[in-house]
Parts: structure tokens; C-alpha cells; sequence
């Protein structure tokens, strides 16, 4: 057994810990814009649209008074409800942190122009106090790959015990694979959108497609761009599964439009100190570290590595009874999948054919793009939309939450 001498919490296990914004970025134009955009889809829940049911539903479970559908950035990086959702992010060296305006095509639905703002702080800069650690034991099981059987091998099993603020392991897991860190640290630098004073959500026939213009005290110009169909939303991913947690779990799902490779990623507790992983790649140590927006240079080096699935796959199917267990938090597994889609990068002017001819962009800009979908495997959602009707809110049973709930509530408050 190795002893760590260095504070360890369960975040080690299931969440992720909110680093300190960074620095404003030194390289690039003077002035960058990020636009992330993202679908997504609660399997088994209703999609009634931008201020709808699920907006008032998933409000409602959150514990929430204020508007649901009214967010702040980023809301498209780890989607906590269902819909299109986009981010926008402006860093104007030549005059930082001020207001700006961003004129949008009518097919967003959101009028003639978007505003940014610079935040007025920053919440993601937490970091957890590993003194208030507490004690804790668990066992971590890892499968992977698609396949009704648990494959030779399977499960690795890695044990972790922290005591004392001293955490003790046992056994051991492939090392880890993530996305590398190209998320926007955003800071008082920047302008955003949405904000405190806008932060609309789109509807389910919102298309980004068109031209957009920022406007700004010390804005170049020249910040006018067109965005075509592989920097709009992708479809949702239509994702079925059937079966109990005893049983193999078939994950079906239609081919979405653009999507250069799929990945899923499950978990569960089959019972208070035992965690079960599972990832659809073909090798251990994958998590959804890689639930993120990957460059294409990134998925064609990982679909090469069998991380990812191709494009053309509709089916994966969870291993026989991984996740079946007992006692409290047993009963339901959290599954997450994401489709990934294209990026588009343009910069202005853009670079000259000769290389010996002096280059000096202005501006340039990234779009991403992703489909994602959540599904609670193990639980029965198929009724939950039967009564709702578009333009009212999905109610939630009146009796005390049971684990199920429970489970939910922070399924989509984390954005998992």
C-alpha cells in the first residue's frame, strides 16, 4: 500500500476542481474572439423549446427562484440543460475589458445584436480548501470498450483511503487521457456574452449561420465575419438504451450530421465506497477528461489510437451488470456521450501567399462545436414528458426526493 503525503479529496474520483483564471493571452492578434457552441439532450426528458419545460424543470430541481433559461458564460462548456447554447468571448489588447457590441443574423432569434460585457467576477476561480478534507474510503473499478461481456483483464482496481488529510492507495489505473486545455480563462480583460444583462436562450430552430459584426471602443473595423453550416449547432444526438443495470446496456443512436467521432463515458456507485467506471474506448484510463471540444488534428490522432468511435458507429453496448449493486446511490448510472464536431478558425488579413511578405493580423477567431447527450441508465424517464404541453413547465413529483431525484438534481446542476 503507498502512502501520499499530499491532500487528496473525492476529487480525485468524480469532480473537478476550478483552477485560478490565467493571465490574459500574450500571443495571437491583439484582439480574439472564441464562440463555443453546443447541443444538447436529456434523454427521456422534454425539449420544449428556449423558456419551455425544461427550462422550468430542470429550474425547479436546481432549487432555483430566477429564470432557468437565463445564463451566464460559459453555459456551453458542461451543458446543464437541454437546448442549443452558445458562448462568446471577446480579449481586445488595444482596450481590455470593455463593452462591445455583436450584430447576429435573425435566424438566432435574439434581434439585431448581442451586447458583451466584462464579468463582474469571476465564480470558477474557487479552489477547494483541501484542509477541510474529510476522511474517506472507496474502491474504483475501471472497464471499457463496447461488448456485452466483461472483457479478459477487466476491471482495473484501485483503492484510496484518505485519513488524516494522508491518502493511502492500492493497485493501480492506466494513466489518464484529456482533452488538452484550450478553454478561455476569462478575467476582467474580456467581454462576454451571456451576461448579467443578457443571456437569452436560443430555440430549437436557432441557426448561427450568417454575419456577424463586433462593434467596440477600440474594435478593429475589420471584425466582420460569416459563419457557414460547420460553425452552426449541430443536430442532438437522437440517443435510445434499454435494459436494466443487471443486464448488457444497448446504447443506440443515430448518425448526427458533422460529428467526426463519438465517445461515452459512464459511472455508478454500486454501493457508498464503491465507484464504477466505464468509457467506450478500446483502452483503459479514458474518463470524461476527453468530454470536450477536440481539434480535428486531436480526434483523427485518437479515433488512429481507438479512444473514439468513428463517425459511422450507431451502437455500443455496456458490458453485462458493471454497474449492478446494492444499498444507497445504487440502482442508476450517469451516462454522458458527445459527438464532435468541426472547428472553424479565421484570421484577418489573412496570411499571404509569398512568406516573405509582412504579416500583421488584426483579429482572428475560433468557433467549436459539439453535440453532447446525458442519460440516467437504470432509470425509467419514458413518462416524465407525457403530460407536458409545449410552453408549460414539466412539474416534478410533490413527494420527498428519493435517491433518483437526488441523483438528477445534480446531474444537471454539474453539467456531467
Amino acid at each position: 500500500m503507498n502512502t501520499v503525503r499530499h491532500p487528496l479529496s473525492l476529487a480525485l474520483v468524480t469532480l473537478l476542481v476550478a483552477l485560478p483564471a490565467s493571465s490574459a493571452p500574450t500571443a495571437g492578434p491583439p484582439t480574439q474572439v472564441w464562440i463555443d457552441v453546443a447541443t444538447h439532450d436529456i434523454a427521456g426528458m422534454p425539449d420544449l423549446g428556449a423558456m419551455g419545460g425544461m427550462a422550468g424543470f430542470a429550474g425547479k430541481m436546481m432549487g432555483g427562484k430566477a429564470d432557468a433559461g437565463s445564463r451566464l458564460y460559459p453555459q456551453a462548456q458542461r451543458p446543464a440543460l437541454a437546448g442549443k447554447l452558445f458562448d462568446v468571448a471577446l480579449y481586445n489588447r488595444l482596450k481590455p475589458g470593455l463593452e462591445a457590441q455583436q450584430s447576429i443574423p435573425a435566424g438566432l432569434g435574439l434581434g439585431k445584436s448581442l451586447t458583451l460585457l466584462p464579468p463582474t467576477s469571476n465564480p470558477d476561480g474557487r479552489r477547494d480548501d483541501p484542509s477541510q478534507t474529510e476522511d474517506v474510503e472507496m474502491t474504483i473499478h475501471e472497464y471499457w470498450g463496447c461488448g456485452a461481456g466483461v472483457r479478459k483483464g477487466q476491471p482495473n482496481t484501485f483503492k484510496v483511503k484518505v485519513k488524516g488529510g494522508q491518502v493511502q492507495t492500492e493497485g493501480s489505473m492506466a494513466k489518464g487521457r484529456y482533452a488538452p486545455d484550450r478553454d478561455i480563462d476569462t478575467g476582467p480583460a474580456y467581454a462576454l456574452w451571456p451576461n448579467r444583462k443578457s443571456g437569452q436562450r436560443v430555440g430549437s430552430n436557432a441557426s448561427l449561420m450568417g454575419q456577424h459584426h463586433i462593434t467596440g471602443d477600440g474594435v478593429p473595423a475589420s471584425l466582420t465575419f460569416q459563419l457557414g453550416q460547420s460553425a452552426d449547432f449541430m443536430p442532438k444526438i437522437a440517443l435510445n438504451h434499454s435494459g436494466g443495470l443487471a443486464d448488457a446496456v444497448p446504447v443506440t443512436w443515430q448518425p448526427v450530421d458533422r460529428a467526426r467521432a463519438y465517445f461515452l463515458h459512464a459511472f455508478a456507485m454500486r454501493d457508498p465506497r464503491t465507484v464504477v467506471l466505464w468509457s467506450s474506448a478500446e483502452v483503459a484510463g479514458v474518463g470524461d477528461g476527453i468530454v470536450n471540444y477536440l481539434t480535428g488534428s486531436q480526434i483523427d490522432k485518437w479515433l488512429k489510437e481507438k479512444l473514439l468511435l468513428p463517425a459511422s458507429t450507431g451502437s455500443c453496448t455496456i458490458p453485462q451488470g458493471i454497474f449492478n449493486g446494492t444499498g444507497e446511490g445504487a440502482g442508476m448510472a450517469p451516462l454522458n456521450m458527445i459527438a464532435y464536431g468541426p472547428e472553424t478558425n479565421i484570421t484577418w488579413p489573412e496570411r499571404p501567399a509569398d512568406p516573405k511578405q509582412p504579416w500583421n493580423p488584426e483579429w482572428n477567431m475560433r468557433v467549436r462545436t459539439k453535440s453532447t447527450s446525458t442519460a440516467i441508465l437504470g432509470m425509467d424517464m419514458s413518462g416524465m414528458d407525457d403530460d407536458a404541453q409545449p410552453g408549460q413547465d414539466s412539474q416534478p413529483p410533490e413527494e420527498d426526493e428519493g435517491v433518483g431525484k437526488k441523483l438528477l438534481k445534480g446531474l444537471l446542476k454539474r453539467g456531467l
